[in-house]
């Protein structure tokens, strides 16, 4: 059956522009000034809104403008739905990386960001100075958040342990890791001459992501704990990964991180990563993309670029064991650890 359009024909798309300026700046004026006309036609296209949503979208707060639920609601739907409409309009059948002013979309977790972001960044400053990127990070929900917009966006960089996969979706594996334990080198735990999983049991933990017992989460520091069979006394809960180091500093405190991660964060804080007892699942990351860019030109290269990104990732060394370190205490019990070569660092 064919799908109506008259709904949409009716409407002026160019208040999706106005809809998203006007609940981003909260400001009829400021609004105006974004896209470029006067301040009473900002206000018109405002007033229009209104009456096509039933809704203030904008009220009166201490002087200012705050959103109704509504509007706070559709400032979450409007900035993917623009881009989409961008995107749309942008499609050729040329694409020349050294002149687009094309802006692509990623959502990808500090953990990602952290281990590929900086060669990627490299690489398409170097390839297009003139294309836009929007990172948008991605949250805990991620599987329920992303399973309806992937469309609006250009990729999305996840494991398919999220439960990702969805029939209008492709993928290319991008690089694979491991997770490890992280401790501070002045850890007690260390003393010991080798990490059990008791230790694990007993340690204060800092945990990504984690949420309370019986509330549902996708956090993978809550897999990988039930794989291990432990019940985990947490000290700290941080709603991202580069914070974790930042926690385990300095205290008695232990942390479960991706091994790329950890090895790029541990010297400069003075932190061991350490080889974690017990079997954990490997860390799978892959590129997630809707088919509908699958022949885009300018969509193909961008994934040929992220993936020239990750192909340096050499595998790291092994992280060594407690009584490894051990043996490198020097004579006044300091734990010393042999300097990593260039190639290890890659």
């Amino acid at each position: 059956m064919a799908r109506p359009v008259s709904h949409l024909a009716s409407l002026d798309l160019n208040l999706l522009v106005a809809l998203r300026e006007l609940l981003s700046e909260r400001n009829v004026t400021r609004a105006a000034e974004r896209l470029g006309v006067t301040q009473p036609a900002a206000s018109a296209a405002l007033a229009r809104l209104r009456r096509h949503f039933g809704d203030e979208l904008l009220v009166r707060d201490k002087g200012g403008y705050a959103l109704t639920a509504l509007a706070a609601q559709l400032a979450e739907q409007v900035e993917a739905v623009c881009g989409a409409a961008e995107r749309l309009f942008a499609a050729s059948t040329h694409f020349d990386p050294a002149t687009s002013e094309r802006e692509f979309t990623l959502v990808m977790a500090d953990y990602t960001i952290g281990v590929m972001g900086e060669a990627l960044s490299q690489l398409i400053h170097e390839a297009a100075p003139r294309v836009r990127l929007h990172i948008r990070l991605v949250r805990e929900s991620l599987a329920t958040e992303y399973a309806g917009a992937i469309r609006f966006i250009d990729g999305m960089v996840a494991p398919p342990t999220h439960g990702f996969k969805l029939p209008n979706t492709r993928s290319a594996e991008l690089f694979r890791d491991r997770w490890v334990c992280l401790v501070a080198s002045c850890n007690p735990v260390l003393d010991a001459g080798l990490l059990r999983l008791q230790d694990l049991a007993r340690l204060p933990w800092v945990a990504p992501y984690y949420r309370d017992q019986g509330t549902p989460s996708a956090a993978p520091i809550m897999r990988q704990l039930a794989l291990l069979d432990i019940q985990p006394h947490i000290a700290v809960r941080v709603e991202s990964y580069l914070a974790v180091p930042h926690f385990v500093a300095g205290t008695d405190r232990i942390g479960l991180m991706q091994e790329r991660l950890a090895a790029r964060l541990a010297e400069r804080m003075d932190l061991r990563v350490l080889e974690c007892p017990g079997q954990t699942e490997p860390i799978v990351e892959a590129l997630w993309w809707h088919r509908q860019y699958e022949d885009d030109i300018a969509h193909a290269w961008l994934r040929r670029l992220i993936m020239e990104a990750v192909r340096g990732l050499d595998r790291l060394p092994a992280p060594p064991t407690v009584a490894e370190l051990l043996g490198h205490r020097a004579a006044g019990g300091e734990i010393v650890l042999p300097v990593p070569r260039a190639a290890d660092r890659a």
